[in-house]
């Protein structure tokens, strides 16, 4: 049996070989991961879902590893009924449709019956599973996946039942330098992937390896196991608080009627709750998507950042006019070094110069090459649509910087009303800024984000991250602290005065209100930076999130061309079909994406510019009496805006 064990490893990992040039699998988290299963508590691996490969992949890669054969959550709609049945043969496991059947419904309540006794067999059984929480890419919509909340939901309820006393969750990343394009055609295929679609893309990518023709790295990441039980369930009522609507919390101030910011979690969920999950009760629903979201951002934290990204994030934000061969080397290095230096591993290595010359092959269909005197290379990303493929590229690097993004634009928000923005960095950094009107500025912004762009963890306060925001700005050195007239000195070591009611407040019970004891928070002030550096490293943190902010944008000055009331798939047609518009005349693709597009729509719902109301021919989309007026859209306009850096 372990001489047939091993022949098999070895048969896999030979194709795995011949289909992509390396598969990463770090020894050390397959060592944690090994330990994990020793406790007897059954696996679950979480996984982000970066193509309809990756459900062939992870098994592959890890039954090579000696983990045994992974059971599969598919999503049936994906496939067709020939590669359902194959795929059931083989161990996948399908969620019957009958499951999502109203709950008053016998049909329904027979189904979910039946699926939660599988689960809990499975995992009695202890059998490794594996779960994608993402929607594959492509898929306009939500990042989390319902069907990933609902099998993880399955999972969540046989523990409480105590149909096994534990599982150990298994957040695990997979990144591509670049997604086979096989896989991209699929997602954008009107119909399910069928034996035949398969067959062709497995022939594809065999001959794209024969013929030397993009062939791809893959890295698999496993992040730290934990206890279900242990671990989560019991510790994660005891941090939740209230949350409010963004309505409630941004719409006073965009409209001007206010200008305190709450500081309170925001309630927006953009996953449909499948009927399987209507089925448990409401606690125990918020309790799977909190789960979910904190998986996804173990999961997105621990992935790898491709040489496809880096290069793709420099040519879009720091280069869209072209650069130098040698200067693109230099900064390739400097990139890599800054994304290390914030904890993120890289999924490649080699001679610099060979490096970038093969991610350059991977990404010729979006830059143009040119032979400059003595030999050199311009490098030139190829303008129009392309664009858009390299910002898609460039948003796996973003939760590498995706703190100091936020803080550079708030920063810019908060100064935009002082000094023009073309103004030169000396100008900007004469001025003072608060730390209180650095925090409000960070809150701002990230309530206006989507969750599913910023993936905090729910155990996380608004404040605690807005301090992470600032001291990461501090950390790189692009605000200084600056010593006010009476201030303590920065520098002063002595014993700082603290209330009375923080001394004795017992450990752990510390809350949001707490940042309110601190009365030294209202006296310090910091400055923009003036190191040579700065002004480009500010600019560049700037633009990471300027697609997202630029379509926000578009979509407020849109509001008074759209055509409402209309469907919410008709009015993001109709917005899509602006960002393009627009994009041809400006010359700027960047936010010309279908995604951004239902982001924008969403966002503005939850924020209460546009209302869901019935109708004889269903649900339409209205334009809210609030934001009627023209004056009130160039308000919303404006306060968008404020955090984007031209």
């Amino acid at each position: 049996m372990a001489v047939n064990l091993t022949l098999l490893s070895w048969v896999l990992l030979r194709v795995l070989n011949c289909l992509f040039l390396n598969v990463q699998l770090h020894r050390g988290q397959m060592k944690m991961v090994g330990e994990a299963a020793q406790t007897g508590s059954p696996l679950v691996f979480l996984s982000t879902h970066k193509s309809l490969l990756d459900g062939i992949l992870l098994p592959f890669v890890l039954l090579s590893q000696g983990l045994g054969v992974l059971r599969v959550a598919w999503d049936s709609h994906a496939c067709s009924p020939a590669l359902r049945a194959l795929l059931r043969n083989l161990g996948g496991l399908f969620l019957p449709p009958e499951a999502n059947l109203s709950l008053d419904s016998s049909e329904g309540v027979l189904a979910r019956a039946v699926v939660q006794a599988a689960m809990e067999q499975l995992l009695v059984s202890g059998q490794p599973l594996l779960i994608f929480l993402e929607e594959p890419p492509g898929v306009p919509g939500p990042r989390l996946s319902a069907l990933g909340q609902a099998w993880l939901g399955l999972v969540v309820q046989a523990v409480q039942v105590g149909t096994v006393s534990d599982a150990m969750l298994v957040p695990v990343a997979i990144t591509y330098d670049l997604v086979p394009d096989t896989s991209c055609d699929m997602h954008q295929a009107s119909g399910p992937l069928g034996l035949w679609r398969g067959a062709l893309a497995v022939l594809w990518r065999l001959r794209s390896c024969w013929g030397c023709l993009r062939r791809v790295c893959v890295r698999v990441h496993l992040a730290q196991p934990f206890s279900l039980q242990q671990e989560y369930t019991i510790n994660a009522r005891s941090c939740w608080g209230g949350r409010r609507t963004l309505e409630h919390l941004l719409q006073p101030v965009v409209l001007g009627q206010c200008t305190i910011v709450p500081d309170t979690e925001k309630e927006q969920e953009w996953t449909p709750t499948t009927g399987l999950l209507l089925a448990f009760k409401e606690e125990d629903q918020l309790l799977v998507r909190r789960l979910s979201r904190h998986i996804l951002h173990a999961s997105v934290a621990s992935s790898a950042v491709m040489s496809t990204a880096i290069m793709a994030t420099l040519l879009l934000f720091k280069h869209q006019k072209g650069v130098v061969l040698s200067q693109l080397l230099g900064e390739f290095s400097w990139l890599t070094e800054e994304t290390l230096l914030r904890g993120f591993d890289v999924g490649f290595s080699g001679q610099l110069r060979c490096l970038v010359q093969h991610t350059l092959s991977l990404l010729r269909a979006h830059v143009i090459l040119l032979r400059v005197h003595r030999g050199d290379l311009v490098v030139v990303p190829r303008p129009g649509p392309g664009l858009m493929h390299l910002a898609r590229l460039s948003a796996e690097l973003l939760p590498a910087f995706l703190s100091e993004a936020v803080g550079a634009c708030a920063v810019r928000g908060l100064l935009a009303g002082r000094v023009p923005p073309e103004g030169p960095w000396e100008l900007q950094g004469i001025e003072l800024l608060g730390q209180s009107e650095l925090h409000r500025q960070i809150l701002l912004l990230l309530h206006l984000l989507p969750q599913d762009l910023l993936l905090l963890q729910p155990c996380q306060s608004s404040y605690c991250y807005c301090q992470e925001v600032l001291d990461r700005l501090i950390q790189c050195g692009l605000l200084v602290a600056e010593e006010t007239p009476g201030s303590r000195p920065a520098c002063d070591t002595g014993r700082q005065r603290l209330s009375a009611k923080l001394l004795w407040k017992p450990s752990g019970d510390f809350t949001d209100s707490d940042s309110d004891d601190f009365e030294e928070v209202e006296g310090r002030y910091f400055r923009l930076s003036q190191q040579s550096r700065c002004p480009d490293f500010f600019l560049f943190l700037c633009r990471l999130l300027s697609p997202l902010l630029k379509a926000f944008a578009q979509a407020a000055a849109f509001l008074h061309q759209g055509q409402l009331p209309d469907t919410e798939a008709g009015y993001t047609e109709q917005l899509f079909q602006f960002f393009q518009a627009t994009a041809q005349e400006e010359g700027i693709f960047e936010y010309a994406d279908p995604n951004l597009a239902v982001s924008a729509v969403w966002t503005f719902r939850d924020l209460g510019v546009l209302q869901q109301m019935p109708s004889p021919a269903g649900s339409q989309l209205h334009l809210s009496p609030a934001f009627a007026s023209r004056d009130n859209q160039d308000k919303l306009e404006q306060f968008i805006r404020q955090f984007i850096c031209n």
